[in-house]
């Protein structure tokens, strides 16, 4: 399993996760771009922005599905790499479980294959999306609000503290809340965690968050307590 949980950072953000995608890839085989979380409109510029984004990533190409039926029949083993990108997590969800798209990217997953999931893309990697009840409108009634589990029974929330004071508020007391029934972990858009064989490391400069039993605990990189967490963490304690 490697995984890559981008904080929905993009250009300057995430140059550093995107070298370390770069260095893990098979270089001999594409990309498969899923922008099932935007308005289908809007895939034509999602398309164009994606080319840019991983401009310095070194694949023969960049495929993109434009819905959940097209990423079923495709065979993820001729990628190098899924990336999930964001927009509406609701949608996205709904998209791969109605399309049967769900288990094709979980088996994939368990065989070692790399997903790079950014915002609404890296939530659905968590435990569950209701994380995100501040962040994206449910309008297509997504009722199974579970997500691919990725990490040890921990959900995520994205673009945490590059909003506004009043939305990092409300989000920091609504997750404060859900944390005594689910642990969560929230990123800022400059962080990017990413996870191989039972290890892990933090690609960023910001303060992350560890929300659990109704508090919060702030993670820096400049900190020991970063080094306490990865101690604490990297023989699968956190991760699976």
């Amino acid at each position: 399993m490697r995984i890559f949980l981008c904080g929905g950072g993009c250009g300057q953000q995430t140059v550093d996760a995107n070298k370390k995608l770069n260095k893990v890839i098979d270089h001999n085989k594409p990309i498969l771009y899923i922008p099932l979380a935007m308005p289908s409109e809007r895939y034509p510029s999602c398309y164009e922005w994606i080319k840019d984004e991983l401009k310095g990533v070194d694949v023969p190409n960049i495929d993109m599905v434009v819905s959940g039926a097209d990423l079923f029949n495709k065979n993820l083993e001729n990628y190098s790499a899924l990336f999930i990108g964001g927009g509406n997590t609701f949608k996205l969800l709904k998209d791969l479980k109605d399309s049967g798209s769900f288990e094709k990217i979980k088996i994939f997953i368990e065989n070692n294959g790399i997903v790079f999931g950014g915002s609404a893309g890296a939530i659905i990697l968590g435990q569950c999306i209701d994380t995100c009840k501040y962040a994206d409108k449910n309008e297509v009634d997504l009722k199974d609000l579970m997500g691919f589990d990725v990490v040890n029974h921990f959900s995520f929330l994205c673009h945490f503290t590059n909003q506004d004071e009043e939305k990092t508020k409300l989000n920091k007391n609504y997750l404060l809340e859900l944390s005594k029934k689910e642990k969560i972990i929230a990123l800022p858009e400059e962080d990017t965690i990413y996870y191989e064989n039972g290890k892990f490391e933090i690609i960023g400069n910001r303060p992350f968050y560890i929300f659990e039993e109704g508090n919060m605990i702030s993670y820096n990189v400049n900190q020991d307590r970063l080094t306490e967490f990865l101690k604490l963490n990297s023989d699968a304690d956190l991760f699976k």
